[in-house]
């Protein structure tokens, strides 16, 4: 493995920027700066970007698979559940881990164990191997999420950080826009082992980027050197923050109604709407690009115009109300209303994740430099383990029906306003702009 950029600079006494990498002076500081805050964002971005597009590019595959494996699709949606609940628990250890040994000795770890699961999902004969594979690959995947967020932490603070998390959810918000589309696109070629191979692909790829240009962004002198018993210490240390705590849920809630869409989905467009599997793919990224353009409004206007609390605030009563709206229609209150007005109340949905998102992160991390790594941990797996349970619930009622769907969303909305409410309480601190 090649030395890090803080441990060359160290050795040449050259000075750093944030990223670990040779500080630029004189008059090329600010074009250097430029060209690293990009290289970092698309880096970070591309790490965030591979847990949507493993799950997201499957998508359109999921009533196949159920043909293809003679399994029933509340079994076969436990595949998505397994990964996600990977995903949530490999946050727990690689976080800590990220605090300790820096930053990328676990990501590198983690992206190389999950290019091998990927892979191995293709060769899957069995439902029930197929989610165990998807389980490692969830398990994996977590270090590109928690490390990506302690990166984050790293390098920004205040407004910046908020401006950041927004530009991040433009980069990874394009995976949720294509991988339903190539996905889609896969299926025309090969079946649904094919999407697996492709992923393969994606994974060694951005192994490789990391290891060449993702520089260390922890300095030795601020990591944590105790063991298992400090991590945990720690941990409870952030839980016993009400405010923190309170962050952590509700953007976990609202993570949870988002992944209920992300799994009903496919079946509620395709088998009950009758809907092709391109139109779900088309369905699917419009609706994610309703959610990036609404997380670029929120960076780049709304963040230190408005404060997080009121723009996030905002979001979760769009989502209220737009949850409230499918559960009438999907219930047959308003007769048989077809897909389009499902379709509308869904982009409401989607979009306005754009606004709780970076805003819960961010305000959460706010209060957690001390830890940061073990902070996105727990951001991470509150939000990947709540939208493991909600998944499963989705398809309770069969695939006959859109209200499990609706109503699993409209508990997590109501769920998410509860906890800002009434454990962060935005109105005692004065409604500070960061």
């Amino acid at each position: 493995m090649p030395e890090s950029g803080v441990s060359r600079a160290q050795h040449t006494h050259i000075p750093t920027d944030r990223t670990g990498l040779p500080a630029a002076t004189g008059p090329t500081a600010t074009a250097a700066a430029r060209r690293t805050g990009l290289l970092v964002t698309l880096v970070l971005g591309g790490l965030t970007a591979l847990p949507p597009l493993s799950m997201d590019m499957y998508l359109p595959a999921l009533p196949a698979v159920t043909d293809a494996l003679h399994a029933p699709a509340a079994t076969v949606q436990l595949t998505l559940t397994a990964c996600l609940g990977g995903m949530a628990l490999g946050q727990v250890v690689v976080g800590p881990m990220s605090d300790r040994w820096g930053r990328r000795r676990p990501l590198l770890l983690g992206m190389v164990v999950y290019v091998l699961a990927t892979a191995l999902c293709v060769f899957a004969p069995t439902t029930e191997l197929l989610i165990g594979f998807r389980l490692l690959q969830g398990l994996a995947g977590a270090a590109g999420i928690v490390i990506a967020r302690a990166v984050v932490r790293d390098m920004y603070d205040g407004v910046e950080m908020a401006r950041f998390f927004s530009t991040l959810m433009l980069i990874s918000g394009v995976a949720p826009v294509v991988a339903p589309l190539i996905g889609g696109q896969v299926l025309r070629f090969t079946d649904w082992r094919g999407i697996f191979a492709v992923l393969t692909v994606v994974g060694v790829l951005l192994t490789l980027v990391v290891w060449k240009w993702l520089h260390e962004t922890l300095p030795p002198e601020e990591r944590h050197t105790g063991g298992v018993g400090d991590a945990l210490r720690t941990m409870r240390g952030l839980l016993a923050d009400r405010t923190f705590t309170g962050y952590m849920v509700a953007g976990s809630l609202a993570f949870a109604a988002l992944f209920a869409y992300v799994s009903a989905s496919p079946f509620v467009v395709q088998e009950i709407y009758g809907a092709s599997p391109q139109t779900f793919s088309l369905l699917f990224g419009i609706n994610s690009i309703g959610l990036i353009t609404v997380g670029q409004i929120n960076g780049k206007v709304l963040v230190g115009r408005i404060s997080l609390d009121k723009a996030l605030g905002f979001g979760l009563g769009v989502i209220v109300l737009a949850a409230t709206a499918l559960l009438l229609m999907t219930s047959g209150a308003f007769g048989d209303v077809g897909l389009v007005p499902v379709a509308a109340g869904l982009f409401v949905l989607m979009s306005a994740m754009g606004l709780a998102m970076p805003n819960t992160n961010a305000q959460a991390l706010m209060r957690t430099k001390h830890a940061a790594g073990s902070a996105s941990a727990l951001l991470g797996t509150s939000s990947f383990l709540i939208g493991a349970i909600a998944s499963p619930l989705v398809g309770i009622a069969g695939d006959a029906t859109a209200v499990p769907m609706a109503v699993v969303q409209l508990v997590c909305a109501v769920g998410a306003m509860a906890c800002f409410l009434g454990l962060c309480r935005p109105w005692q601190r004065g409604g500070a702009r960061a």
